[in-house]
């Protein structure tokens, strides 16, 4: 099985013509301009006389953004944008020692302590300037940055693998391992995927040392990682690790990798992810805690976790083509992951919270510490401190189309669902795919391949309502031959899902799902007391849409529980009226309020 680049793919029009507009019009603005606020971008000139120093992890942020641009760049010449990132590269190349190293923080604060301690993320930020580096060669043809990265590359293999000169084995927070696969395609340089190799092959054989605030499940290196079966730890560190062991598994057909990688996959989807695909339960150590434990307003499933649960799953339809990887694909995408940008493109959630209760935030008012519950915000904001969210959804978006199409030698296997024009090479013969489609308002999806005789399997969605032909792993299957066309519709309509009877935070409630979208209500259409709201699973639901937010909704027929004044009483009362759910990605885009995904069941 090989992935279709998305460089292959002109989408072209639709949902998300319009969100990678947003993207190049707003966001990578935005971003880019938030981080010369910061000193994000000055920070690579290492002037030990600039009154901002830097932070260990800047690196990375300024990376993604790059990597971002070249994404933007590779369809359409950004040349202001080129001119900032060249202005980025001249600085690293100036500023890197004889050995290739480059990290702004170390080579301006803390001079002596390079490589030093396993959590201070230096790896993490060579991984993601390997990434830029790649894509932004492969855009634009500039190879400065790849060569030193290359270089820096180069030393790292030196210390860790050749001498193991280095005080500790592997990364802290992983993200070189899959970005050498990277490298490795790019270059064809074999050492950098035997090095990925080593990383993941040495995690958790030996104790290593770690911070005093954790455990090795934090960092995922509590057992080798062919012995892992549950997904522990740190949730973006963890499926930046999976990635990578998918991709070697791959790369070496290795069995064991599959398996762990497949076991671990399982208990992420079946136990520990919340229903929008976002995965990490607990704002302690930005982590999965154990199975069924979901809870909704101290939800953490952080923007960049979901993004990694979408790359990780794309990578495991490489290892089998079922449709569950995929699935889980577009729930992340269009949920847990979209959420984390405000519809005007210029503000970011971090964590993605399926419940919120804005008077939560001023709960704790004898404490000092700020939000020492773990509350989440109410509100996007344009920067954190710890930015790495927004750039990711920079880098992201523009390449969406990576999760359209995989094939092997006699099948086109079609996984999302995008208006586009794609090119796909197969031995050698040129085939064309046209995608049509209303996703994800709609249910119709039509699509036109020529170029010759070829299989396409087309992905049947967990919701669909209207294919009942024949699948296997969950794809329906067409012949074409010289050229054709697939029509299918899914009909999907509004259905109410209930949990696990395992999740206790999800006790006696539903939600409602239409089709690739997760809805929620929002205090703002209904009443400000959410929770007095009650639907009954026969309840009559009618689509709708909003001018406002510009998005379709619907309409739920529910029972308001209504009481007196008294603080207690012995009665209440309902009211019958009509509730308005949006789509989750849709939340917190205009005044402060109650929001829930979760809704109280009626019966």
């Amino acid at each position: 099985m090989k992935r279709v680049d998305y460089s292959n793919t002109k989408i072209t029009g639709g949902f998300w013509a319009e969100k990678q507009k947003l993207v190049r019009e707003v966001t990578v603005k935005a971003v880019y301009d938030r981080f010369f606020e910061t000193g994000r971008f000055n920070a690579f000139k290492c002037d030990e006389s600039s009154p901002v120093k830097p932070h260990i992890f800047w690196d990375s942020d300024v990376a993604k953004w790059i990597e971002g641009v070249a994404y933007l760049t590779k369809e359409k010449r950004e040349y202001g944008l080129e001119e900032i990132v060249d202005g980025v590269v001249d600085e690293i190349v100036k500023n890197q020692d004889e050995n290739g190293y480059f990290n702004s923080y170390f080579l301006v604060r803390d001079k002596d302590k390079r490589l030093s301690n396993r959590d201070w993320h230096e790896l993490y930020c060579l991984g993601h300037l390997i990434e830029a580096s790649v894509a932004y060669y492969e855009s634009t043809g500039k190879d400065k940055l790849l060569k030193a990265m290359c270089k820096y590359t180069d030393y790292v293999e030196r210390l860790f693998k050749t001498e193991r000169s280095a005080p500790y084995r592997t990364p802290g927070h992983e993200e070189i391992e899959l970005a050498l696969v990277r490298l490795y395609e790019c270059t064809g340089e074999k050492r950098y995927l035997e090095l990925s190799r080593f990383f993941v092959d040495e995690r958790g054989v030996d104790p290593e040392v770690i911070g005093d605030w954790t455990h090795p499940e934090n960092s995922q290196s509590h057992l080798p990682v062919r012995e892992q079966t549950t997904a522990e730890g740190h949730a973006v560190r963890a499926v930046y690790l999976y990635c990578a062991m998918a991709d070697l598994a791959l790369k070496y057909n290795d069995e064991s990798l599959k398996n762990a990688c497949e076991k671990i996959f399982d208990n992420i989807v079946n136990k520990r992810m919340y229903i929008t695909g976002g995965i990490g339960s607990s704002h302690h150590g930005e982590a999965f805690t154990v199975d069924y434990d979901l809870p909704n307003m101290l939800a953490y499933s952080e923007s960049c976790a979901a993004l990694g649960l979408a790359l990780f799953a794309n990578r495991m339809l490489l290892l089998d083509n079922d449709s569950k990887y995929s699935d889980t694909v577009e729930r992340a995408l269009y949920n847990g992951f979209l959420s984390s940008i405000s519809l005007s493109g210029n503000e970011f959630f971090y964590t993605n919270p399926l419940e919120l209760m804005p008077y939560m935030l001023k709960r704790d008012t004898s404490v000092k510490a700020q939000n020492p519950s773990g509350f989440p915000i109410t509100r996007r904001q344009r920067v954190f401190e710890c930015s790495c969210c927004p750039p990711n959804i920079v880098r992201f978006i523009p390449s969406v189309a990576n999760l359209m199409y995989t094939h092997s030698d006699n099948t086109i296997f079609v996984h999302q669902f995008i208006n586009g024009k794609t090119e796909i090479e197969i031995e050698g013969k040129k085939y064309t795919v046209e995608q049509e489609t209303s996703y994800p308002y709609g249910s119709q999806v039509k699509i036109k391949v020529s170029g010759g005789n070829i299989r396409v399997g087309v992905r049947v969605p967990f919701y669909n309502q209207g294919y009942t032909g024949k699948t296997e792993k969950g794809y329906a299957f067409f012949d074409i031959c010289g050229e054709g066309e697939i029509s299918l519709d899914y009909k999907f309509e509004p259905r109410f899902v209930y949990a696990n009877a395992n999740v206790l935070h999800d006790a006696n409630k539903c939600a409602i799902i239409n089709g690739p979208l997760v809805y929620c209500m929002e205090g703002c259409d209904n009443s400000a007391h959410l929770r007095n709201i009650v639907f009954d699973r026969d309840a009559k639901i009618t689509k709708s849409f909003s001018e406002e937010l510009n998005v379709p909704t619907l309409k739920v027929e529910a029972e308001q529980l209504v009481s007196d004044e008294s603080l207690y009483s012995f009665d209440t009362r309902k009211e019958k009226i009509q509730a308005t759910l949006i789509p989750y990605f849709a939340f917190a885009n205009r005044e402060e309020c109650e929001m829930t995904v979760w809704l109280n069941r009626g019966n």
